[in-house]
């Protein structure tokens, strides 16, 4: 009997918390558009949101089961926690921006607190934990169920290792189907999206600092979180001395007794063209911890692996070496790039020293030849290598004058490996390094909180396109896909630039001289379309100096913008984004596989007379992808302009 009355409390108690204070227990957006509802129900936070009045999610629910505390039984109290923010974006797709919520402190009776965010653009909610300074809690997982109300279509990103699903490198293309017919076994990584109608739902994460990051499996109309264990024993794979779990431990995190967990994020779009534009991550993370960033420079970057050091005409054999490495140098010199990179090779990787050099490198040599033509070095590591000499390497490296590192194969996100991001990207701060996280999972607001880190992967990069069939998968579609989504997160290491193009009909894997999927101009757009501070030229100079005005035009394109507006997309179908700098526009679209007509209005960005200069898929573009066209288009007036995109093409307008 005393069961049976335990069991009658517990689910009436939460309805009396929530009839006694049934305001405290509700909170709208500014705009009143968004609200939700929350109350306690077995331990856990449940919540729904509704989107002018009609639900999208319904009894969804948030829970922190910790070993030293026990299951919460009643809300102590709800305060206001209202607040607004200006943010300043360093190295960021947009300099600054204002945001502004309506929120909720939720304190439990267990020594937990949830606080909940409600935005004009999304629902956000972090778990507190309130035991003192000095004591370490044991999570044992944490619950995070986002019930939506109705099916829908979605977009979810599915781990590639089936085996372990949760070590892989977050790089996949996109499953879109109904919700409800979305695979239940596989994880999926973020971010996700579900239609709900009149609006789309992102769910992503932020403020990811010592605590494993979030997958989710799809349940009915359901995503429901999975977080990987702590790992126990590790072992290396012996080519690149690359750290994997081998066991792990029944529980996904120890932490502090007195701290903040990451923030869920629900990012809500009324229009496809929203959801790029998003900026919740970014602004819920922690805020620069690196103090001065003065010296963290964006910039193009000539690279050599995609085009497998491929050189041709000239009088030494390409490869890992010096003369090879001069030749990139005297390329980016020439066209005012201010990196190269030196990719897997320039140290042996077996060995799992990144501070000896092969035998073929000279690098304070080549350090020397770029510094007095203005360019600089990154170098590229496996980040468990980097990470074992983190404070040897940073020192000997900064010194010799590196610029910074592109670390790669990462391929985890539990404890364990976010710690270790950390880590590298503070030590690295403290040496004036700049960051690229190749291998990687998604972007998490951690290039906020270090700045230095002006670049991410975690996208199904450009990369694939030598290794990947046309009928598997789909990259002009994907290109138009991930903007929407990914994108939302932070920037994009995708490595655009291949000068070799192909049709769908035409397209096929090749390793050594690469081919990509679509047209030159759908290459060339992503230059404008892809939040990119650190931006590849993937192919090989040789290539690039065969079309010099072509080159120029890319040499040329910012990196970091004033202003950027996403004037028209629809997901999966084309995108259109127009970035400013000064007073100059850059307009770029890219399509699918499917040919278009895209309609730009100047007027839209304010302008009435300008000159300018078009990259169009040229008129034989649909059987030879290379095929471009270069015009000055007369805009007089503010009457729109008519731009045809062929089968897998794409455009750059620039406006002075």
């Amino acid at each position: 009997m005393r069961k049976i009355s335990a069991v009658i409390a517990a689910f009436i108690l939460p309805c009396l918390v929530w009839a006694q204070a049934p305001e405290k227990n509700k909170v709208s957006s500014p705009d009143q558009r968004l609200s939700v509802e929350f109350a306690l129900k077995n331990g856990a936070v449940v919540f729904s949101v509704s989107n002018d009045g009609t639900p999208i999610l319904k009894d969804c629910a948030a829970q922190l089961e910790v070993e030293e505390l026990r299951a919460a039984k009643s809300i102590r109290s709800v305060e206001k926690a209202d607040g607004q923010e200006h943010v300043q974006g360093v190295m960021y797709k947009v300099p600054q921006f204002d945001v502004k919520w309506n929120g909720r402190r939720i304190t439990l009776d267990n020594g937990l607190a949830l606080e909940l965010r409600v935005f004009d653009n999304g629902v956000a909610y972090r778990f507190l934990t309130k035991k003192g300074k000095g004591k370490t809690l044991t999570v044992k997982n944490e619950r995070a169920e986002m019930n939506f109300a109705q099916d829908g279509n979605s977009w979810l990103p599915y781990s590639t290792n089936p085996k372990k699903p949760e070590a892989m490198a977050f790089q996949a293309t996109y499953d879109e189907k109904m919700l409800s017919a979305q695979d239940g076994q596989n994880l999926a990584f973020l971010p996700a999206v579900v239609d709900c109608g009149a609006v789309k739902v992102t769910l992503m994460e932020s403020d990811l600092l010592n605590y494993p990051g979030m997958f989710v499996k799809a349940s009915g109309t359901a995503l429901k979180g999975w977080f990987s264990p702590v790992p126990k024993t590790f072992d290396f794979y012996p080519w690149r001395k690359q750290k994997y779990a081998t066991s792990t431990e029944n529980y996904i995190a120890k932490i502090s007794g007195n701290r903040t967990l990451p923030w869920r994020i629900l990012a809500i779009s009324r229009s496809d063209a929203e959801m790029p534009a998003n900026n919740l991550v970014y602004a819920l993370a922690t805020p620069n911890q690196t103090g001065d960033t003065s010296w963290i420079k964006p910039g193009m970057v000539a690279w050599d692996w995609w085009n497998d050091w491929g050189l041709t005409g000239v009088p030494f054999k390409a490869g890992i070496n010096m003369d090879t490495y001069r030749y990139f140098i005297d390329f980016a010199a020439k066209n005012k790039l201010p990196y190269i990179i030196l990719d897997e090779g320039w140290y042996e990787p077996k060995s799992g020293d990144m501070l000896t050099t092969i035998s073929d490198i000279d690098l304070p040599a080549l350090v020397d030849y770029g510094k007095q033509r203005g360019v600089k070095i990154i170098l590229w590591t496996v980040f468990n290598v980097l990470d074992e000499q983190l404070e040897a390497a940073c020192k000997k490296y900064s010194d010799m004058g590196i610029a910074g590192f592109k670390v790669d194969f990462l391929d985890r996100d539990d404890q364990e490996g976010v710690q270790m991001a950390e880590r590298i990207a503070k030590a690295c701060a403290k040496h004036h390094l700049l960051l690229d996280y190749h291998g990687f999972y998604k972007p998490t607001g951690l290039n906020r909180t270090y700045p230095n880190i002006i670049n991410f992967e975690g996208v199904f990069g450009m990369e694939e396109a030598k290794w990947s069939k046309a009928d598997e998968k789909d990259m002009p579609r994907y290109d138009v896909t991930f903007p929407f989504i990914r994108m939302q997160c932070g920037p994009v290491d995708f490595t655009p630039g291949g000068m070799r193009n192909a049709t769908k009909k035409d397209f096929q894997p090749i390793y050594y001289n690469p081919l990509t999927m679509g047209t030159r101009c759908h290459q060339l757009a992503m230059y404008v379309v892809h939040d990119s501070p650190l931006t590849m030229l993937a192919d090989n100079p040789t290539a690039y100096e065969r079309e010099p005005e072509y080159t120029a035009f890319i040499a040329a394109m910012p990196n970091l913008w004033d202003e950027t507006k996403i004037l028209d997309g629809k997901l999966g179908e084309y995108i259109v984004v127009a970035r400013r700098t000064g007073n100059t526009w850059y307009v770029a679209g890219q399509t699918n596989w499917d040919a278009r007509d895209l309609s730009i209005d100047p007027s839209s960005l304010g302008i009435s007379a300008a000159s300018a200069v078009l990259y169009t898929d040229g008129i034989n573009a649909e059987k030879n992808a290379s095929d471009y066209l270069v015009q000055q288009p007369n805009i007089q007036t503010a009457s729109p302009l008519t731009i045809h995109l062929a089968s897998g093409g794409g455009f750059v307008l620039k406006i002075n």
